[in-house]
């Protein structure tokens, strides 16, 4: 794989973008979920639910975790990928839909669980994927454009941030499958 660029950070990470190789005609394999790329420190790290809570920039997609009843299997040993959307990424979508949704657990379920690919995923492994499938059933488009990396439009804004049960990429859109 060609070298990342791009330095992007947050108080968990600071994590390279850019320059992905070119994506052939590839799909997830969950089978294939990397524990060895876990390290030592994994099982000392905190969770996928964990890091969202304390970063700071995912109370909603935390509240919306919460509310779809989903806390304990983010919790769970995985692994599992999550394109995880920012508050600023739930801002973009209207007020009424967002309500909604939070009044609907099984909905919420829905649309949350086509963030989650099963398997740990890395930024090296996405940028050669067309397509992964979710945990909710549905597939995920995934594009390379002007290197940067797009799920379902979604840009991918941070990749890798490491957790104890998987891999969280930073995206700046909600992403809905479809009805």
């Amino acid at each position: 794989m060609k070298k990342l660029i791009g330095l992007f950070g947050l108080a968990l990470v600071v994590v390279s973008l850019g320059a992905f190789a070119g994506g052939h005609a590839k799909h997830a394999d969950p089978a294939k979920a990397d524990h060895a790329k876990q390290g030592a420190h994994a099982a000392h790290s905190p969770d996928i639910v964990d890091i969202a809570v304390s970063n700071g920039n995912f109370d909603t997609l935390v509240t919306a975790v919460q509310a779809a009843g989903l806390v304990e299997t983010l919790k769970g040993e995985g692994p599992f990928t999550v394109f995880a959307p920012t508050d600023e990424a739930f801002a973009k979508l209207p007020s009424a839909a967002l309500n909604a949704l939070l009044a609907d657990p099984k909905a919420l379920a829905n649309v949350l669980t086509y963030h989650v690919v099963p398997g740990k995923v890395l930024a090296a492994d996405v940028v050669g994927l067309d397509t992964a499938g979710t945990v909710q059933g549905q597939s995920v488009d995934i594009a390379v454009k002007g290197g940067k990396v797009f799920v379902d439009g979604a840009q991918v804004v941070m990749t890798d941030v490491m957790a104890a049960n998987g891999v969280i990429h930073v995206i700046d859109t909600v992403i809905l499958p479809e009805s």
